[in-house]
């Protein structure tokens, strides 16, 4: 293969999601079997890098000030689930399990990567509760060690703002489906943990 094409590929590898065979596929679809995509899809990317931007209010991704359900009048601000990044948010909506608000931290705390509570897009969200406007937190964050620290943390600080606002975490436990011979110690804790009284 040639340098430029080896280049291509090894950025097309960076992305989530795809490996060695799955960058090569793309790179030799766009530049053999179908070169005619590549200008549409250039300029799709050349567009949204200019037009996208993070939501002032939430994190979520967005054209404007506001993104899409920032700016919904029929979504219920009051109650504001926060998310690590905006596939959370994205894999919420889908499910549409949840009409509410959002908050997106970008992030979660992990002292050994370096990544304290001046990293993440924690001010917005306080100032949310500070407001008036959040008066229910979901926690909808990872079920590990940084997850649940991000989560004490978050409860903490929410506290501390002296606005009466119900803090609650989203369960976690076996899928849908799932069998307890195939989970792991940590699934099947979390299981047992949020059991709740069948009726």
């Amino acid at each position: 293969m040639t340098p430029a094409f080896e280049k291509l590929q090894k950025h097309l590898k960076e992305l989530p999601g795809l490996g060695y065979r799955s960058s090569e596929r793309i790179a030799l679809n766009l530049l053999v079997e179908k070169p005619a995509r590549l200008p549409a899809l250039i300029a799709a990317l050349q567009e949204a890098a200019g037009a996208i931007r993070s939501c002032t209010r939430c994190g979520n991704i967005a054209e404007g000030e506001l993104c899409s359900i920032c700016a919904d009048p029929r979504r219920a601000g009051t109650s504001v689930c926060v998310v690590e990044q905006v596939p959370d948010l994205v894999a919420l909506e889908r499910s549409g399990a949840y009409r509410g608000a959002y908050h997106v931290l970008h992030g979660k705390l992990s002292p050994l990567h370096g990544v304290g509570p001046d990293d993440l897009n924690l001010a917005p969200l306080l100032a949310r509760v500070l407001s008036g406007e959040a008066q229910e937190i979901i926690l909808a964050l990872s079920n590990d060690v940084e997850g649940e620290a991000t989560c004490h943390y978050i409860t903490e600080q929410v506290s501390a703002t002296g606005r009466p606002v119900k803090v609650s975490r989203i369960g976690f436990g076996l899928p849908s489906g799932g069998g307890v011979l195939y989970a792991d110690s940590v699934t099947l804790k979390s299981a047992l943990d949020g059991r709740r009284t069948y009726s």
